[in-house]
């Protein structure tokens, strides 16, 4: 490629996306794309690892249909009052028109939460803590763009439930714990959680709590969220139950919503370099690929027979490992496996096959990082080397993003610092509606937007003035351009 991820980045994007394969934008319905086998196989490693988290913590999996009558939108006013306009709607059954349209599922409470009113009779029936692994649909009018914004997305949903809204507040501090087992201890990815302001929170929710990470260009890209509901949605859709004293209580509900495509691309393009992807050894589709190099006058059988008992090796341990015997040079596979992210290439030559030994080099290496290992070692030296990978890639990343983040006490400091990119601190009047019109100005002057407020909550500004507003400072809030 060659391409600098951090000066070019629009390019680089484009250019890895296509020539990585990881997804084919010619797909004939607008805003729509087909993720392609490669992206496909770290996405459903992402989801095994979500999913296993989720059921650690008390989720069940269900699947609940893709279409929902129009009248369960209906039910409550604001959630379809924020999603109407993205919804896709079927309207006809072959040559026969519906009675009632349906909604392709932009989201899923009006779907779920009628059912949760037939499962809630008493105490017992609860909590529920339900996820379904699916995709989604919204007619996103901002520019499209694959991973980050499409019209079809997929996702984790978790729908819960619970008697009291202590416990519910506590699983929005479990959700956020999640993301930071996933995104951060796992794939590397760095993220500030912020709870949005009330003009920019999810429809129908009491709260909105969002994980907020950083892209090569300075922009901020919204990774999962966690919504309190209260019991908005479980006054409108009946969900309740009989406490002890026979009187009927609603319950307290939680939505969280990882998007597993968007959290692809996010991890490509934070850890990505200019030759290509580099992958987190844990969510390579590949994890070793072995190269054999026949030269002139050397045995090419036996090298290749060699190959096959290394790959065999891996594989029984458990590494994804494949030997690479197509016909191309030495060199193009060099290049083709970087560009794909596999972790640790594995050269074997007459040499190393007649020594009974392997030279290998690590993604992120260079060429005189190469080392030359015994075939009765190689397992442990490459599971080693994939560890300390991903955790070189959680370090690289985890010190840009603390780099990234900034602070302006004046409107021109704050659109000084926007230039550079990342996000920025400033002291702010408040998080309520009333305060939206400051948000706007940021927005119309720097196409900033206020992300919201740090979480847990810092401490509130003492003595300092709204950089907008003039008025007296209630609390941090950050700013940044996003996707």
């Amino acid at each position: 490629m060659n391409i600098s991820k951090e000066k070019d980045f629009s390019n680089w994007f484009n250019t890895i996306i296509s020539d990585a394969q990881l997804c084919d934008l010619r797909y004939n319905v607008k805003g729509f794309v087909v993720f392609r086998p490669w992206a496909v196989k770290t996405m459903k490693l992402m989801y095994e690892e979500y999913e296993k988290v989720l059921e650690k913590n008390g989720h069940e999996p269900a699947i609940f249909p893709s279409l929902i009558p129009e009248k369960n939108f209906d039910i409550e006013g604001e959630h379809v009052k924020g999603f109407t306009p993205e919804v896709f709607w079927v309207e006809s059954a072959g040559d026969s028109k519906l009675e009632e349209r349906l909604a392709m599922r932009p989201t899923s409470e009006t779907a779920m939460y009628q059912m949760y009113s037939l499962w809630v009779r008493g105490r017992v029936d609860l909590p529920i803590k339900i996820y379904q692994s699916c995709q989604v649909w919204r007619y996103e009018t901002k520019a499209t763009k694959p991973f980050f914004r499409s019209r079809e997305f997929h996702w984790i949903e978790a729908h819960d439930a619970f008697a009291t809204k202590e416990e519910a507040e506590a699983q929005v501090e479990q959700d956020m714990q999640m993301s930071k087992q996933v995104l951060t201890e796992k794939l590397g990815i760095p993220f500030v959680f912020f709870q949005r302001p009330q003009w920019d929170k999810f429809p129908g929710a009491v709260n909105t709590f969002a994980a907020d990470t950083l892209m090569p260009d300075g922009k901020a890209l919204q990774l999962p969220s966690t919504h309190l509901l209260g019991q908005n949605f479980s006054k409108a859709f009946d969900v309740a139950f009989q406490n002890e004293k026979e009187e009927k209580e609603f319950v307290w509900q939680t939505c969280y919503g990882p998007c597993i495509s968007r959290i692809y691309g996010a991890l490509f393009c934070i850890h990505g370099d200019e030759r290509g992807l580099v992958l987190p050894f844990e969510f390579a589709p590949l994890q070793a690929v072995i190269v054999p190099i026949l030269g002139k006058g050397k045995d090419g059988a036996s090298i290749i027979k060699y190959c096959q008992s290394i790959c065999n090796i891996l594989q029984g341990a458990g590494i994804r490992a494949k030997v690479d015997e197509s016909e191309n040079t030495p060199g193009f596979k060099y290049n083709y496996w970087e560009l794909r992210g596999v972790p640790v290439r594995i050269e074997v030559g007459g040499r190393e096959a007649e020594g009974a030994k392997a030279t290998i080099l690590v993604r992120d290496g260079e060429k005189k990082d190469k080392k030359e290992v015994a075939f009765d070692e190689l397992v442990g030296h490459i599971m080693e080397e994939g560890k300390k990978l991903s955790m070189r890639l959680k370090r690289q990343a985890d010190e840009k993003f603390a780099n990234s983040l900034h602070e302006a006490k004046t409107m021109h400091e704050l659109g000084e610092k926007l230039k550079l990119g990342g996000i920025v601190r400033i002291p702010f009047v408040s998080m309520e509606n009333d305060s939206k019109k400051y948000a706007d100005e940021i927005k119309e002057k720097f196409a900033g937007d206020v992300r919201g407020i740090k979480y847990p909550a810092e401490k509130a500004p003492s003595g300092e003035k709204c950089v907008v507003s003039g008025k007296e400072a209630t609390c941090w809030a950050y700013v940044a351009k996003q996707y």
